[in-house]
């Protein structure tokens, strides 16, 4: 049997079975005509939408994301851009300027179902349906609508004109269904952060001038010209949006992948960029291959790296990336937005709500898949987001992780928390059960919660079944709240023929310790302590040293602990807590004992004599 057929059974099968637990999914099927008038920046539209109501409750309405509106003077993207304390500087006020002929927008001609006649109201970036009759429970009903669209000029993600010359880069272009789910309806207006959609097919049909290249989500099943323009049908199996991009000038490579997947590249055809983006394509090649052993198996046919966009965003089977870039800044960008195929595409969470399950898992997953592609990787590859974590840690107005993405006050807040913590999130939890007990449930978590929206304590709850321990302590504290870490060595203290160590806890979140004892002949000892709250020890450890040693559970309620190393005091020569950053320690400095000199740069000190 083909691969491929293997894996569209396995996601029947799990859509079947999870339906069996009590869960549910919608469902939808896109069919669109899309008539592109390149010189205008226009196109016309027919969308046909098969919509199937899996859920329990009957629908009185109806929303659709609008997201070119967001592209116009006085709208909810402008004026955050404009009142935020640290504006995204490639929207800044360019909204606010933009003339009639540059805007975006979606007009609405009509919308039936199943041929009868819907009426709605649009309110910036949303379109409201109220429905003539419910859609039942289990109803399937066929939405036609018919519409008319305006290309902006590129700001944020999607638009044309870009500044590296990319006509058209079509994100978020077509009114989409919002996603309703367990908690009901999330028709967020788009202000420039994350998305949420539903799961279904999607056919859509290109005609535009035959000279351009077009690259984008799914499989390109058919071309045919007439009269100068060219009519490009692709088809995309069980994904939850679709993303696109032409340009007359693109140069298109093809390269194989693992499992027999092809992998596309569209990209100027400049020396400069040609050169930098065939350098990359070994390099994608293997990161699939790593990404499959650790994360799950990419169920698609093919994936595409599309010069277009305004940095790096992520869709269905494909990315957008500005292709003006170093190899390293492309091959980072690259392998981060490839890494969404899992963190996003595949394990869909509402990233709206849940933006560090997005970004964060993302940063993790492929930090973790670059070191690895290294000669040497680091033992620790997280340690740039955990200095950004620690710098947030130390700041006035830290935000939890668990706000909604359109509502931190900083974008830099937005960035630290989504992406810094939420890999971080994940590092410590590593640490936490185990290296086994972790790879393990990473793929558990891919194979029983793909395609099917999994929310914080979906993945937590994996985590504790392949550990044996409980886990919501973590979940609640590094996510629901601003509590730091902030662990120290207290003293040492000779007594007998022993030495009597004391921890210090001044932060608010507790964490099992991992504290390194060298000896001054050479020998090391680590002393692993656990807290109450997890219920059970790991029984492994990354850390190397001649002898482990467990102690007994550290209280959160108890600010000191200690413990006594039978050992002289005169022979110790180091204790450090957490030695190579398993824990995101706010001041590191009181982890080592005795306390490290301080390292003063020889450029900054005037010598007297």
């Amino acid at each position: 049997m083909n691969k491929y057929w293997v894996v569209a059974l396995a996601i029947f099968t799990s859509f079947l079975a999870f339906g069996q637990n009590g869960y549910w999914q919608q469902r939808v099927d896109y069919t669109m005509d899309i008539e592109m008038n390149a010189e205008e920046h226009q196109f016309h539209g027919k969308q046909t939408l098969v919509f199937e109501n899996n859920s329990p409750d009957d629908l009185n309405q109806l929303y659709y994301h609008l997201y070119f509106n967001a592209f116009q003077p006085g709208s909810m993207m402008d004026v955050r851009s404009r009142t935020i304390k640290d504006p995204d500087d490639r929207v800044g006020n360019r909204i606010e300027k933009l003339s009639p002929e540059e805007i975006g927008y979606h007009k609405i001609n009509s919308l039936t179902m199943n041929g009868v006649a819907q009426s709605y109201t649009i309110e910036n970036t949303i379109l409201e349906v109220q429905l003539t009759q419910p859609i039942k429970a289990g109803e399937k009903v066929t939405l036609v609508m018919d519409f008319d669209s305006q290309v902006p000029l590129q700001i944020r993600r999607s638009g044309r004109d870009s500044k590296e010359g990319i006509e058209f880069s079509m994100s978020q272009w077509y009114p989409k269904l919002a996603e309703y789910d367990k908690d009901g309806w999330h028709p967020n207006p788009y202000v420039g952060r994350e998305f949420y959609g539903i799961w279904g097919d999607f056919k859509v049909n290109i005609t535009m001038d035959e000279s351009y290249v077009i690259g984008g989500t799914g499989i390109l099943e058919n071309e045919s010209t007439q009269n100068g323009k060219k009519t490009w049908n692709f088809k995309a199996e069980n994904v939850h949006d679709f993303v696109w991009a032409a340009d007359p000038d693109y140069v298109h490579d093809v390269i194989d992948g693992p499992n027999g997947m092809k992998i596309h590249f569209y990209y100027e055809d400049k020396p400069a960029i040609a050169n930098t983006w065939k350098a990359v394509q070994p390099t994608a090649a293997k990161a699939f291959e790593l990404f499959n052993k650790y994360f799950g198996e990419y169920p698609y046919q093919q994936y595409s790296v599309i010069q277009g966009g305004d940095g790096g965003m992520e869709y269905p089977m494909a990315t957008l990336i500005t292709g003006e870039r170093s190899i390293g800044s492309l091959t980072g960008t690259m392998l981060h937005e490839m890494g969404h195929t899992w963190y996003q595409m595949l394990l869909a969470t509402d990233e709206a709500q849940y933006p560090w399950m997005d970004e964060g898992f993302t940063t993790f997953a492929s930090t973790f898949v670059q070191a690895q592609m290294n000669d040497e990787p680091a033992f620790n590859p997280h340690k740039r987001s955990m200095q950004g974590v620690m710098y947030m840690a130390n700041s006035d107005d830290q935000e939890p992780i668990s706000t909604h993405a359109d509502f931190y006050h900083t974008n830099r807040n937005y960035g630290l928390s989504s992406y810094s913590k939420g890999a971080t999130f994940m590092w410590q939890l590593q640490n936490i059960v185990g290296e086994e007990a972790f790879w393990k449930g990473m793929l558990t978590y891919f194979d029983k919660w793909s395609f099917k929206h999994p929310h914080p304590r979906d993945f937590i709850k994996i985590m504790e079944d392949e550990s044996g321990m409980v886990l919501d302590w973590y979940l609640e504290n590094w996510v629901g709240t601003t509590n730091t870490i902030d662990y120290g060595v207290y003293d040492l203290e000779a007594k007998d023929n022993a030495t009597l160590v004391t921890l210090e806890n001044a932060g608010e979140m507790p964490m099992p310790l991992e504290v390194m004892v060298t000896y001054k002949n050479g020998d090391t000892e680590l002393f692993y302590i656990p807290i109450t709250l997890m219920r059970k020890n790991k029984e492994s450890f990354t850390l190397k040293a001649n002898k482990v040693t467990t102690l007994k559970d550290w209280p959160w309620t108890h600010p000191y602990y200690q413990f006594t190393i039978p050992t002289k005091r005169d022979k110790i020569k180091e204790v450090s807590i957490d030695p190579e950053w398993f824990i995101t320690d706010k001041e590191r400095s009181n982890n080592v004992f005795p306390p490290q000199p301080k390292q003063v740069k020889q450029s900054l000190i005037f010598k007297g004599n």
